[in-house]
């Protein structure tokens, strides 16, 4: 570390588990308590006011005056990749006309947070502001303003991963503005720091890269096999975890399957997940007539994902574009084998997996076959995986950050840093 003295940390989220959609709560919550172990003042600030707690920091709510959101709703507005509108009842207005966070399409809700993040920062005691994926960079940006404090961009995907090239210009936008107000920039990956240099002009010197972790829980022997009707005449399973988007690449599972089908058909396809994808991928699974080897289980969390896990004989992530990806490393601990595609980040920092690039589905089905006929291989990859997960946790990704922190904070104090360029200089020039 660069400083002796702990950080005091203003960080903008916008999901927190248990009420999260997917990865981003997933990493806040890991990333969170890894800072706070290693001494970091943290305050986690999030856009509405919902019933979550964490022992290791202090959570403010931007809506903290209206009445705390029940399930049903948190379902609807957790959700950080679906720009449909999304409308609750009670819906309160604001003194100024503008209707609450919690109304409204994904965008006017970001733009709600940040009009609320002034204030905050002016409230909380802080010495650098820390804000996770574009739908916190608003709100980043005005906490920045309000403070003058300097500010961490933290990126877990980019447009571009979640939509190909069907970029949505407004999100684009946001995400470019982030990049260029930021003081520094932390992505998951080198994967990531790629495609912020080359599709959003940032000089790579700005960007640091740190890689997520995983909490290691020594509980899943308790499990009980749920799945084990199936196994126990012979079948194996091979499992899918994750959003039902494009980014995940369930058409590839889907074309993966049919040509282990070819040569193990004695096993099934499952998957935990959903999303705008779900529809189509079971469409797909129809049209090719697999539908009796396919178990579509929703999104699963908790125990319930666990036993999913235990029954796996391989996990496969087939992503087309994962800046990261941390349920690899959730298999891997469950001493699950793993395949995963070249095109993620996580395949960076594990080498007891297995690796194919998501479009060849005939190396992925030849993977995937070998460690189903082949025992010695499943135990090796179980064995190994998990071990070396064990290596990958939050606490490196905490002190990487903590080190940047304070290289941040003592350069504010000496005006090292001149102000970021203004965003209206940084045009859209590709879109």
């Amino acid at each position: 570390m660069t400083s002796a003295k702990s950080p005091s940390v203003l960080m903008f989220g916008w999901e927190f588990p248990p009420f999260n959609s997917g990865g981003l709560g997933v990493a806040c919550e890991g990333l969170s308590k890894a800072l706070a172990s290693s001494g970091v003042d943290l305050t986690f600030v999030l856009p509405f006011k919902i019933p979550v707690s964490a022992p290791w920091c202090k959570f403010v709510f931007a809506n903290e005056s209206t009445d705390v959101l029940i399930e049903s709703q948190i379902k609807g507005l957790f959700s950080g990749y679906n720009s449909h509108s999304i409308n609750v009842q009670n819906c309160k207005i604001q003194d100024n006309g503008l209707p609450e966070a919690i109304s409204g399409d994904l965008i006017e809700r970001v733009r709600a947070y940040a009009l609320k993040a002034g204030a905050i920062a002016k409230k909380n005691k802080h010495s650098v502001i820390h804000a996770h994926d574009w739908l916190t960079y608003p709100a980043g940006i005005e906490a920045k303003k309000a403070t003058g404090k300097p500010l961490v961009v933290h990126i877990h995907a980019t447009e571009f991963d979640r939509s190909g090239d069907n970029v949505n210009k407004d999100i684009f936008n946001i995400e470019l503005r982030g990049f260029n107000e930021a003081d520094a920039i932390v992505a998951v990956s080198e994967h990531t720091k790629r495609k912020v240099v080359s599709k959003y002009g940032i000089a790579p010197e700005k960007v640091k890269v740190v890689h997520n972790g995983i909490e290691f829980k020594n509980n899943f022997s308790l499990v009980e096999r749920n799945l084990n009707n199936l196994k126990k005449y012979g079948n194996a399973i091979v499992l899918f975890v994750g959003r039902i988007t494009m980014q995940k690449g369930p058409d590839y599972f889907v074309a993966m399957a049919e040509k282990v089908l070819a040569h193990a058909p004695k096993t099934f396809f499952v998957v935990s997940g959903s999303g705008d994808m779900e529809g189509e991928m079971i469409r797909m699974v129809a049209n090719r007539g697999l539908s009796s080897k396919f178990i579509f289980c929703g999104f699963l969390r908790g125990e319930e994902l666990n036993q999913v896990y235990k029954a796996a004989d391989i996990f496969v992530m087939p992503s087309v574009s994962e800046p990261f990806g941390l349920v690899p490393l959730e298999a891997m601990i469950s001493e699950v084998p793993v395949l995963v595609s070249k095109e993620s980040g996580v395949s960076e920092v594990i080498s007891a997996a297995l690796k194919s690039h998501f479009w060849d589905t005939d190396d992925m089905a030849d993977k995937v076959i070998s460690v189903l006929r082949h025992k010695k291989l499943g135990n090796h990859l179980s064995v190994s995986g998990r071990e070396e997960v064990k290596t990958i946790h939050w606490k490196k990704a905490a002190e990487s950050l903590i080190s940047l922190y304070n290289s941040l904070d003592n350069a504010f104090s000496m005006f090292l840093f001149p102000s970021p360029p203004a965003f209206e200089s940084a045009k859209v020039q590709s879109l």
